[in-house]
């Protein structure tokens, strides 16, 4: 049975449950109706006892998803813009939630960009395939924006202080450093997937077996691939040393410092940070510091009450003006240095005033996931 909405196309086929993302002119980026029906899914296939399998793609050669649609937001600013978000983020947090639990294997295919909401969509799942052309990131210092969707729990699983690293910098990163920070777990060449695709469309999947057997499907189609060595595991040591410290201020002098004897990657590394919002930077900070100790379902309602306050913050609509709309990659933060936001600013990120009272995401429990 093929079900066709106009972002989001489902398909039960054999004991797999298809979950294709639709929307490749805007790089499969997520609104409310892509979130929701997805998240409907999901829940509909995980009673259902014909459904083994499930696996999410993206349309198109460029992607999986590079994020949530924040332009929406971006245009609902003066007319609803907290009302919107909080339909979107209530969704869909709780969807790459129920991804992380869920009871059968999920495959997803990290095909070209996997970014910001992208990600949250990906991290959870039980064989999380990258290749040649995966581009991952959680881009949201960027935008004046804070990366959400998990990453307060998951960022910190990473070695290290990489997570820290790629958050704070928003660096892009290739296969083989999503697979040394571990957010991903196998290597397929991308001119593969249509023979693996084919391979599991022709099987009968049970739920017995479906595990071992997709095991050894990626196992035959990735056996004689490697990708290359990882950049980050050759920046490890560099990474932790100017990245442990509890502070933005002493994270930029610790570089400045290294930078001041000749080190380009120092150098390149802190004009990087020095180019993002200070407010983001020491929001992001704090929730990393925050979530280190937090169960999943914890970060995502302590981020749910961040993202909900950013819809309230000057640097997120500067961001995504700067990014999205004129592209001029120029924007103007406010505050405009680390020296004027305060640590009351910072904490005042951390707290939300509901119309009800209650988090939407307090209802959140548990925390199950498959590993490949």
């Amino acid at each position: 049975m093929l079900v066709t909405q106009e972002s989001v196309v489902t398909e039960a086929q054999n004991g797999i449950g298809w979950i294709k993302l639709n929307r490749p002119h805007a790089l499969n980026s997520l609104n409310v109706e892509m979130v929701a029906a997805i998240y409907k899914q999901l829940k509909d296939w995980k009673q259902d006892s014909q459904i083994a399998l499930i696996c999410i793609y993206g349309e198109g050669e460029k992607g999986l998803c590079a994020g949530g649609d924040m332009r929406t937001l971006y245009d609902l600013k003066e007319k609803g813009v907290e009302a919107y978000a909080e339909q979107f983020f209530s969704t869909e947090y709780p969807m790459d939630y129920e991804i992380h639990r869920y009871p059968k294997p999920v495959v997803v295919y990290m095909n070209g960009i996997v970014m910001g909401g992208g990600v949250g969509l990906s991290i959870g799942a039980s064989h999380r395939i990258v290749t040649e052309t995966t581009k991952w990131a959680m881009p949201e210092m960027n935008i004046g924006f804070f990366p959400d969707v998990g990453a307060s729990y998951f960022l910190n699983q990473m070695p290290g202080y990489i997570g820290r690293y790629l958050a704070l910098t928003a660096n892009i990163v290739k296969a083989s450093d999503v697979l040394y920070a571990g957010v991903a777990d196998c290597y397929l060449e991308s001119k593969n997937w249509p023979k693996l695709r084919q391979a599991m469309m022709e099987k009968r999947w049970s739920l017995d077996s479906a595990e071992q057997e997709i095991n050894q499907l990626l196992k035959q189609y990735s056996l004689s691939i490697s990708p290359p060595s990882s950049l980050l595991s050759s920046e490890q040591e560099k990474i932790d040393q100017h990245f442990q410290f509890e502070t933005i201020e002493d994270i930029v002098s610790s570089l400045n410092t290294t930078a001041e004897k000749g080190d380009e990657w120092a150098e390149k590394t802190v004009n990087t940070l020095l180019s993002k919002s200070p407010t983001s930077l020491k929001v992001t900070l704090h929730q990393l510091q925050e979530g280190k100790d937090k169960q999943l379902y914890e970060c995502l309602e302590m981020e749910m009450n961040v993202a909900m306050n950013f819809m309230k913050c000057h640097d997120f609509y500067e961001g995504v003006r700067s990014v999205l709309v004129d592209k001029d990659r120029a924007p103007k933060w406010n505050p405009a240095v680390l020296e004027d936001v305060s640590e009351e600013r910072i904490a005042s990120f951390f707290h939300y005033s509901w119309n009800n009272e209650q988090n939407p995401l307090t209802t959140l429990t548990g925390n199950k996931k498959y590993s490949c």
